[in-house]
């Protein structure tokens, strides 16, 4: 099978792609080329995965002034060209795709080559991206039951979210012993997304003696935020410092040890959320981000309305967080209950459904 693949600029939406990937892998082996756009955060997280990369020219519309969205949209028939010529140099069995403006133009040429198509949804709410790839693919799966209202029903299958693989298998004790945490006592993950999230970042550092008072902090900053983060760990005393654990970013199997060792998160509501903290049964303080559309307030009050998580809203957070994380950690019984309804959210399994499906619908 030669298997195109394209996707969101994020990791919560590269990820899902490379866990189907090593599903199919196991059945057999496979040609892959990641087609998406030049320069993008995606390219980097494919290098990583030591996968082929071919980098097209993209650019978003959705929120843009007039000018920049005209510019984008030359730039997007631009990558519909290049993806076509892509194509035609060797024809693909099937397209992969999870949506993100880079992933339309890699859709349409697609299309256009009578390449069968599934495309998955991470995120609850469809935006224009994966609105418009819908009327192209050829199936659709979808992280949960709710995503049917927006997209053609006949072609919908609910799958779950698919971890990362390298997650399986990572234990509680293991995972708090290979980060050099203690036993018996909390543990605060705070994080922000393959970028990290200044305002989440700016919050725990403002905040760190509050917290650290009620948990061991792990703090994923993100590269960007990390000199400063870094500058403000060197500042704590020796007994608070020993309880902060800050990180530029984790990769794989360790950000896996992270979730696995927390009990409680701090996080943006991004499409990994689904997933990863119902599959570590962790539940979190929910932060979306407020400049952007409204995917991540339709995740976070998805996990809300199931008790697995609570919202803290970005405006609120600096003078918030700590009372927020107290509360919840010193609230045993309510953080338990909070844990066994977002372990009961999770499917194990979504990768292994989509594998099957892009083996049933390859050309």
């Amino acid at each position: 099978m030669f298997l195109w693949m394209a996707g969101g600029g994020t990791g919560g939406h590269v990820y899902p792609g490379l866990a189907v990937l090593q599903a199919l892998k196991a059945a057999g082996p496979m040609d892959v080329l990641y087609v998406g756009g030049s320069g993008s955060v995606e390219e980097r997280l494919v290098a990583r995965a030591g996968l082929p990369f071919a980098g097209i020219p993209a650019g978003g519309l959705h929120g843009l002034a007039p000018w920049r969205a005209a510019r984008n949209l030359v730039k997007l028939a631009q990558g519909f060209f290049a993806a076509l010529r892509l194509g035609r140099r060797r024809r693909p069995d099937v397209l992969f795709v999870t949506g993100g403006y880079a992933s339309v133009p890699v859709a349409l040429a697609a299309w256009v080559l009578r390449v069968p198509i599934l495309l998955y949804l991470p995120d609850i709410e469809p935006g224009l991206a994966v609105r418009f790839i819908a009327r192209l693919a050829t199936r659709i799966g979808v992280t949960v039951e709710e995503s049917r209202a927006f997209l053609p029903a006949r072609k919908v299958v609910v799958t779950g979210y698919p971890v990362r693989p390298e997650f399986a298998g990572i234990e509680r004790a293991a995972a708090r012993a290979a980060l050099g945490l203690p036993d018996g006592e909390p543990v605060l993950l705070a994080f922000g997304g393959s970028t990290g999230a200044r305002s989440i970042n700016q919050a725990v550092v403002e905040n760190l003696e509050g917290l650290l008072e009620v948990a061991h902090v792990v703090h994923i900053s993100g590269e960007r935020d990390w000199p400063w983060v870094a500058a403000r760990a060197d500042t704590l005393p020796a007994p608070a410092r020993g309880r902060y654990h800050p990180y530029p970013y984790l990769h794989g199997a360790a950000m896996g040890q992270a979730l696995a060792a927390a009990d409680l998160a701090v996080c943006r509501a991004g499409a990994s959320t689904l997933g990863e903290l119902p599959y570590f049964g962790l539940p979190a303080v929910l932060v979306p981000y407020p400049y952007a559309w409204r995917y991540q307030r339709v995740n976070a009050e998805w996990l809300v309305s199931r008790g697995a998580a609570v919202i803290l809203e970005d405006a609120r957070l600096k003078g918030e967080l700590v009372p927020t994380v107290r509360s919840l950690l010193e609230d045993p019984a309510r953080l338990s209950e909070m844990r066994e309804r977002a372990r009961a959210l999770s499917r194990p399994d979504a990768a292994g459904h989509l594998a099957q499906w892009l083996a049933e619908i390859r050309g």
